[in-house]
Order: structure tokens, then C-alpha cells, then sequence
């Protein structure tokens, strides 16, 4: 089977439509967020070389290494997302007609669980970081390329704020109090520093426009 990344856009599109679960708003919201470094990632390149930003040249180059993990991280997370599903359906047709059975399937399905929040628990710290990206060189880039600075970060905090959803949406059926406390309590903190951040890059981008005129 051909993985997702490697589809078309007008294929992964329709796979989104379509009536099953998966790939689902996860893989979805990584993709968001591989896109947000993308923008980051483009933003650099038509930074690098220009004389008038040459003070920030090092800064930019490191970003960019950064910003191109983190597009292949968040890109391969897109199948990783929709795999993790997988693994709850899975579990959920293991066999349960005897005690042992039953034993084995609960066992199962509180793993799949775990692993459909940790798969968009990592998206979303690296969404984060996308978003970090944004902020560190706002202001140090081509005016000319601000806008699509913009664009990547309002794509990151959307990948972020998806691929928080799916953690939450997951956690009630997780027997494990002290882990869902940790994860709620995460992805409040992320969320909360996510929307600080593209706030701020968006005040920076918004007067580059303006000043453009």
C-alpha cells in the first residue's frame, strides 16, 4: 500500500473524504503542521544570500536545518497518525469469548490508546517548535516573503491545536490516571505558549505588510 506522503494531493485529499476513520483530522493536523515548516523553510531560502540581512545569516541557516527536520518529522507523521488508529481497530476485533482472551484485548486496546495519543502528543510538540521557529526569525527575514511567514505560523498553531484534539479525544479511555493528568496539563501548556507565539509573529508580519505599501 502506498503511504500517504507519497500520494498526490488530489489522492490524500479524497482519502480524507472518505468514509473511514482513518486517515483521519491527525494525520491531517500533521500535515498542517509539515507545512507550516515548509513555509519556514522557504522563508530562509529567500532570506540567505541577500546583503541587506546579513547579520542573520548563521541564525537562518540554523533554522533552516531545523525547520527541514522538523518538515520530515511532521510529514512522516502523517502515516504514523493514521496507523496508530489502526492499532485501536485492531484491538478492539482481538477475540474476548473467554477470560484470558478478554485479558489479552483490554491489555491491547489500552496500548493502542497510548500510542493514538503519543502519535499526535509528538505532533504537537513539534508543531510547537515550528511555531518557535516563526518567532525567531520574525523580523530577520525578506519582507517581501513575510506573508508566508505568516501563513506558516497560522498553519503550525492549526497543527498544533489538531493534533492537541486528538490527544484529548483519546485520554478518557486510558485507565491511567497520573498519565492523563500529565498529558491534559501538557497540552494546555502548548496551546497556550502556540497562540502567544503566532500572536506575536502575526504583530510583526501584519506591520511588514503595512509598511510595504
Amino acid at each position: 500500500m502506498t503511504l500517504l506522503k507519497n500520494r498526490s494531493l488530489e489522492d490524500f485529499s479524497g482519502e480524507l473524504a472518505a468514509s473511514s476513520a482513518a486517515p483521519g483530522g491527525g494525520s491531517a493536523a500533521a500535515l498542517s503542521g509539515a507545512l507550516g515548516a515548509a513555509l519556514v523553510s522557504m522563508v530562509c531560502r529567500l532570506t540567505l544570500g541577500k546583503k541587506e540581512y546579513e547579520e542573520y545569516e548563521e541564525e537562518l541557516r540554523e533554522v533552516l536545518a531545523l525547520s527541514e527536520d522538523l518538515r520530515k518529522n511532521l510529514v512522516n507523521a502523517v502515516d504514523v497518525d493514521a496507523a496508530a488508529y489502526g492499532f485501536v481497530m485492531e484491538a478492539f476485533a482481538l477475540p474476548k469469548e473467554t477470560e484470558e482472551e478478554k485479558a489479552v484485548r483490554r491489555e491491547a486496546i489500552q496500548k493502542a490508546f497510548r500510542e493514538a495519543c503519543e502519535s499526535p502528543r509528538k505532533t504537537s510538540f513539534w508543531c510547537l517548535e515550528v511555531l518557535r521557529l516563526c518567532a525567531r526569525v520574525s523580523g530577520k527575514v525578506n519582507v517581501n516573503a513575510a506573508s508566508d511567514l505568516g501563513v506558516g505560523a497560522n498553519q503550525a498553531l492549526a497543527g498544533l491545536e489538531g493534533a492537541a484534539m486528538n490527544v484529548l479525544i483519546n485520554l478518557p479511555s486510558i485507565k491511567d490516571d497520573e498519565y492523563t493528568d500529565l498529558l491534559r496539563e501538557e497540552v494546555e501548556e502548548i496551546q497556550d505558549e502556540g497562540r502567544i507565539l503566532k500572536t506575536g509573529v502575526m504583530r510583526e508580519v501584519l506591520a511588514y505588510i503595512g509598511g510595504a505599501d
